[in-house]
């Protein structure tokens, strides 16, 4: 958060909270990279200032209000009432971002290779007052290839309980994965991590190692190789 915006008149407590990033994602994450010797981008700021992972024309690009808690500083901070500012956060953040994801894209491309998305996140334990089920949940839209090994994988695995996730189901048209994999035809998918779980080191290094396996799976498997195109539900 840069500091001359205050904590966007947060107190500190609410930056500790999942409104401000996803617990746990990035400890994941960087563990997969490593693992599998491949690029990772992360952003390296709080969604409260934008949410990367948003289209562009989603009015949550700049949340006012999350999970119960106002945001003061983004009261005005849209195309209508203050542009200039709204514009500023997405040069200055939003775009570098799926920059860096497109230029990881070509380095592939450019190297023959197809490139597979995994957009790791995590989840609270309890959304709007209701409990969710899983530890763990994938969300997709069209291209089920990197889905259906997950299901298949985590069916296998009898202490974890997955499944297709609820109520966000990956079908946001112009969201991250829509511009990055769905348009290009790259296998893709978001896999959303129950926050509790990945809090702390042995978290993270259990879940990793499921995500790593499920990636060498992923490889190997039919049409994971190739371009191909499955549009969207929302197209």
């Amino acid at each position: 958060m840069p500091p001359e915006l205050n904590a966007l008149g947060l107190p500190p407590k609410e930056l500790n909270r999942h409104i401000a990033y996803d617990i746990g994602a990035l400890g994941v994450a960087e563990r997969i990279a490593v693992t599998l010797d491949c690029p990772l981008v992360a952003s390296q700021f709080s969604r409260l200032l934008i949410d990367p992972n948003r289209g562009l024309d989603d009015p949550t690009l700049v949340m006012k209000l999350s999970d119960g808690s106002i945001i003061p500083a983004n009261k005005n901070i849209d195309p209508f009432q203050d542009r200039t500012a709204w514009q500023h956060r997405i040069d200055a953040y939003y775009h570098p971002y799926n920059q860096a994801i497109e230029t990881a894209i070509d380095a592939a491309l450019n190297a023959g290779e197809v490139p597979i998305i995994l957009s790791v996140h995590s989840f609270t334990p309890v959304w709007r007052g209701q409990a969710r089920p899983w530890q763990a949940a994938v969300l997709w839209d069209q291209d089920s290839r990197l889905r259906d090994v997950m299901i298949d994988y985590m069916a296998r695995q009898p202490d974890i309980h997955f499944g297709d996730n609820a109520p966000y189901s990956g079908r946001l048209k112009n969201d991250c994965l829509y511009r990055h994999g769905t348009q290009k035809g790259l296998p893709h998918a978001l896999i959303e991590l129950r926050q509790d779980l990945i809090g702390g080191e042995a978290g993270c290094a259990f879940w990793a190692a499921h995500m790593v396996e499920i990636m060498r799976l992923v490889a190997q498997a039919e049409g994971s190789n190739e371009i191909r195109h499955f549009g969207s539900v929302n197209d």
